[in-house]
């Protein structure tokens, strides 16, 4: 499938190095509540390069922002990481940090969220303190993770507001959030979760309650500043126009599993799993016939206490395979190098049907 909309080729992008600054391996997250447990990610497998952006793509439920707080080290409870290992290459020729085992309240842990890994949330109003102002939690922030007294933490308040283009920033440090429109309030979210350097960014849905104006200068912020910064950035959305604009790779989750991953442009020219394509054809494009109907993926995303044997996208699948899809769970399929997708219809048909020989 070739889609309409087609990622741009020739933006400038920051140099990035061959060298991965995240390698997820196996990752299991599950829930313990009083109906049951829910497997929130199942053997996530996810290599975040240094200098490039992966785009972490979705319905709700998917596993988007868990996959996201993983790295973070901030799973909330009833959340638990119970198997699989995140190593983050914190300095060039040292062993990894292997972040799973860390204490999520320990010292080494803190000094790194925050500090080398900021966050942007999908809400700014959440993020930001309605109490205090704009100045007060960015000198906080500052001095968390740096050394800088007060008066130099609050010069490089003023340079973060001005890099994220808050007008009169010196000014702006005496406000509160309230005071601000929601792309400020955004603006100030990324200065403030940039404002001790950190290496990777993970950004939940940062413009998902944006308008669109405004979510395309957000979008173009983000990339100015990982172009002069030279950061990593793991955004996190559903919104694959967006994507067209910010990815150099994809990783398109449903139901807590990655089922197709690569880099943007193969993906958006010749997607191959049929919920990427789904996705694909749900987008808005100046080119559909005037007056025609939005297409839309059918049914929904089922209730995690009831997940479908097999493929879990089978019963919404317009290619599914009776007898072979709601009994086997795919596996990884290599289809072209740099590609990986979980679909019966990339697998070799010997491998089904050994694999459907050994449930007989």
């Amino acid at each position: 499938m070739q889609s309409t909309l087609t990622p741009t080729e020739a933006r400038p992008k920051a140099a990035a190095t061959s060298s991965p600054l995240v390698e997820i391996d196996g990752l299991k997250v599950r829930f313990f509540t009083h109906d049951g447990v829910i497997d929130a990610l199942e053997g996530v497998s996810l290599t975040i390069p240094q200098g490039k952006t992966l785009c972490i793509v979705g319905e709700s439920g998917s596993g988007k922002s868990i996959t996201g707080r993983a790295i973070l080290n901030q799973v909330p409870r009833p959340g638990k990481v119970v198997e699989g290992n995140i190593r983050y290459h914190r300095r060039p020729g040292e062993a990894p940090v292997e972040i799973t085992k860390l204490d999520p309240r320990g010292a080494q842990m803190r000094s790194i969220r925050g500090g080398e890994i900021g966050l942007i949330s999908q809400e700014p109003m959440a993020a930001l303190s309605p109490v205090h102002t704009i100045g007060n939690q960015m000198r906080e922030a500052i001095r968390l993770h740096t050394k800088l007294g007060k008066k130099a933490a609050d010069a490089h308040a003023v340079e973060m507001l001005a890099k994220v283009g808050i007008p009169r920033p010196a000014e702006r440090l005496n406000n509160y959030a309230f005071e601000f429109s929601g792309g400020m309030r955004q603006r100030i979210c990324i200065a403030l979760a940039l404002s001790a350097s950190p290496r990777l960014l993970i950004a939940d849905e940062p413009t998902t309650a944006l308008d669109v104006t405004t979510q395309a200068n957000i979008v173009d912020l983000l990339l100015g500043l990982q172009e002069e910064l030279g950061i990593s950035i793991v955004f996190i959305t559903h919104d694959l126009g967006v994507v067209a604009e910010i990815a150099d790779e994809i990783a398109v989750m449903y139901l807590g599993k990655i089922v197709e991953q690569g880099d943007s442009l193969s993906i958006f020219r010749n997607a191959k799993h049929p919920y990427t394509r789904a996705l694909l054809r749900s987008i808005p494009t100046f080119t559909r016939e005037r007056g025609g109907r939005l297409q839309t993926i059918r049914g929904m995303v089922p209730s995690p206490f009831e997940r479908p044997a097999g493929c879990m996208f089978h019963p919404r699948c317009d290619a599914f395979m009776p007898g072979v899809c709601d009994r086997l769970v795919p596996w990884p399929v290599h289809p072209e190098p740099g590609r990986v997708v979980r679909c019966h219809l990339h697998a070799d048909r010997g491998d089904i049907d050994r694999a459907l020989g050994e449930l007989s």
